[in-house]
């Protein structure tokens, strides 16, 4: 009689996301914590709403689409960080404020306050088992 204790190993995901509110899949997008009393949105854990007072939330996807609000050049980063690049507050279609990193640019100081961007996410790393971590940022349209 054997002893097969050894299980099932564990489930090792080939990508996973930077942050617990970015959705992968056939449809990446970022989910938002929505006040059910007045829509406020926060993408961290609240214990009540920062504008209401209330304490209960919904799920809300925030779209794609976005316009560049307010943005900062970097040019000194951690070693390894590639500079400059664009930190930047957008505003999604939906009215939802989001800081992000502005992506795709030839050339950061072509970034312009009001321009059209849309959600993307890319790989920022990959561990010694394969497993990928995947961020998000805006490109411009």
């Amino acid at each position: 009689m054997s002893d097969d204790t050894a299980g099932d190993a564990p489930v090792i995901p080939e990508r996973l996301p930077i942050v617990d509110y970015l959705q992968l899949g056939d449809d990446p997008h970022l989910l938002a914590n929505e006040c059910t009393n007045c829509g406020a949105r926060f993408f961290d854990r609240r214990n009540a709403c920062a504008k209401c007072g209330k304490a209960e939330f919904g799920s809300a996807r925030v779209a794609d689409d976005a316009v560049l609000k307010s943005f900062s050049i970097v040019h000194r980063a951690a070693p390894g960080i590639p500079v400059p690049y664009v930190s930047a507050i957008v505003e999604t279609g939906d009215g939802t404020s989001v800081r992000a990193n502005v992506v795709g640019l030839d050339d950061p100081m072509t970034a312009e306050l009001g321009m059209s961007l849309v959600f993307t996410t890319y790989g920022c790393g990959t561990d010694d088992n394969g497993t990928e971590c995947v961020a998000f940022g805006y490109a411009s349209v």
